[in-house]
């Protein structure tokens, strides 16, 4: 199994699991966090027996943020000109890679999520939280910017009204108003949230078919920004064609009809391409 410096890494009857691991600092933001959560989800996406994937935290925090041990310098160390390059937003990084991923996405958040630590979980298909948890989208209390691409999943997750009174006020908020605003989906007493991410993620991962959860995913996220739903229609079509003649779908139908479980071969290896319209945009 791979080792990282700031997260921790397990597979386990085909579920994934990553566990953000700076306890001693409440998993708080670094760029090697980053750099270990992209090779993560490389690792995920390359591993046929992964079916589903867990994101959690180590000790009573989720993500605290963004490390300020590098006091006032933390978010730049100079003030830049009309000449500076544009530096890429580490979250911004890894909220695209959670957005890429092949497999669905649970987050477990299983106590304080601030900054970063509600952005990275926005693309996330299924966001459960302890009742001991807390979020904040601090940043201009900070006196910088929304990042991780949330201004683009934030608002089509819970609604303008609710995004941009978060972020203006900066306030900390309980898991029952994220609960209400649609940011999580359910709420559970700490001690048994794993359990019921691990009830979700065998739900994806025992009966259905793994190349169609990978590509029913690509599709119900990219067409997040469709114009029209021509766009949906045409990418369907050329996955039902690609998927109706596949092994998956005469095992779903024979298995259907001899009532036991289906047992899909399929591989997400081989993912078939059914975006051919798609460009993967470039900074």
């Amino acid at each position: 199994m791979p080792s990282f410096e700031t997260i921790l890494y397990s597979v386990e009857d085909h579920i994934a699991t990553i566990t953000l691991h700076r306890p001693e600092r409440m998993n708080a933001w670094t760029l090697q966090m980053c750099n270990d959560l992209q090779a993560a989800f490389d690792l995920t996406d390359a591993d046929d027996d992964v079916r589903a994937v867990i994101v959690t935290g180590s000790g009573r925090a989720f993500c605290a943020g963004a490390d300020l041990s590098g006091g006032s310098q933390t978010f730049g160390a100079a003030k830049p000109d009309k000449d500076t390059p544009v530096r890429r937003d580490t979250a911004g990084l890894v909220t695209l890679r959670i957005f890429d991923s092949l497999k669905p996405v649970i987050g477990a958040i299983n106590g304080a999520a601030v900054g970063v630590g509600v952005t990275m979980i926005l693309p996330m298909d299924v966001r459960i939280a302890s009742t001991d948890a807390r979020f904040g989208l601090v940043f201009n209390r900070r006196g910088i910017i929304m990042e991780g691409a949330s201004s683009f999943f934030l608002p089509r997750l819970v609604g303008m009204p609710a995004t941009l009174d978060w972020i203006y006020s900066g306030r900390v908020f309980p898991a029952s108003e994220a609960l209400e605003k649609g940011l999580v989906s359910a709420l559970h007493p700490p001690e048994s949230l794993m359990d019921a991410a691990r009830a979700l993620a065998h739900e994806y991962a025992d009966n259905t078919a793994p190349v169609s959860s990978a590509l029913t995913r690509q599709l119900c996220w990219r067409m997040l920004g469709a114009s029209h739903p021509m766009e949906a229609h045409r990418a369907e079509s050329r996955a039902l064609m690609a998927r109706g003649g596949s092994d998956d779908a005469v095992e779903g139908v024979k298995s259907f009809f001899e009532k036991r479980p289906a047992n899909f071969t399929d591989r997400v290896s081989s993912l078939p391409d059914v975006f051919p319209d798609w460009v993967d945009p470039e900074f």
